[in-house]
């Protein structure tokens, strides 16, 4: 690990005011990807902003028809929440699937939001729910949010605060897991609101993805059996030692019929 500044800040101004002054400083959240990664010599940030004593950053609230997560809530807390359990179980069930008891504990949905790994779990909850993303500086829809691998809609020195998450009539998640870290193979969520449903992948490509055609599939039969010969386009999906493109395309499809019977259909 190379040499760097560490910083505290107990406000938001004061952790803006730190990235404006250093142009090769670095948020710090829950640290699950940069530390390692400072560890390996792959980063140097010049500085590290450790955003863990801002107020407001690590509240749950119920909005009405919304449910608010701080970028700085942990995955366990948002799986025992009870604010979340009751309006968005599907999120709650999510959270807690998130690699290990350590990672849960250290790991926020604010920094998994930020990073957007290609095989994380929460980028399918943001697209599958429709959530928005609130920043410093401005809401940001899910379907603008993801751009390309660990590429999102966020601008230089950009600080997440919170996700906000519409409240669904129903929603499922279900992944298929690597076996040693739990990231998602493919992870799919399916959710459906009064604005209709939404099908949401994670782990298959680059970035989450929406499928439209079993959307549209399921708007006119929500059931498993609409899924039925609805097939994802390979080509440009993940190919590593744990799946190839074809066989992730393949498990998008298992994975959304067993979101879609779990929800009863």
């Amino acid at each position: 690990m190379y040499e760097f500044n560490y910083h505290r800040p107990s406000s938001l101004d004061a952790a803006k005011k730190i990235l404006g002054e250093n142009d090769e400083a670095k948020l710090l959240a829950g640290g699950m990807t940069l530390l390692p990664t400072m560890k390996m010599r792959l980063a140097s940030p010049s500085d590290l902003v450790d955003l863990s004593s801002i107020e407001g950053l690590a509240d749950i609230s119920d909005t009405g028809d919304a449910i608010e997560v701080g970028a700085m809530v942990c995955h366990a807390e948002v799986a025992a929440s009870d604010v979340v359990r009751a309006a968005i179980p599907a999120l709650s069930d999510l959270a807690d699937t998130v690699g290990d008891a350590q990672v849960r504990n250290r790991g926020t949905i604010g920094g998994s939001v930020a990073n957007s790994d290609p095989a994380a779990d929460y980028p399918a909850a943001v697209l599958g729910l429709n959530a928005v993303v609130k920043t410093d500086r401005r809401e940001i829809a899910a379907d603008d949010y993801f751009k390309g691998m660990f590429e999102t809609a966020l601008e230089a020195g950009e600080i997440i605060l919170s996700v906000r998450f519409p409240k669904p009539t129903r929603a499922a998640y279900t992944k298929f897991p690597n076996p040693a870290s739990r990231y998602a193979v493919v992870g799919v969520m399916v959710a459906e609101s009064a604005d209709g449903i939404r099908v949401a992948v994670t782990g298959a490509a680059g970035c989450a993805f929406r499928v439209t055609a079993m959307e549209d599939a399921l708007s006119k039969d929500f059931s498993a059996g609409a899924l039925e010969g609805i097939a994802v386009d390979a080509t440009d999906l993940n190919t590593d030692l744990h799946a190839s493109p074809e066989y992730r395309a393949h498990l998008v499809g298992v994975m959304a019929r067993r979101a879609v019977q779990a929800l009863g259909g």
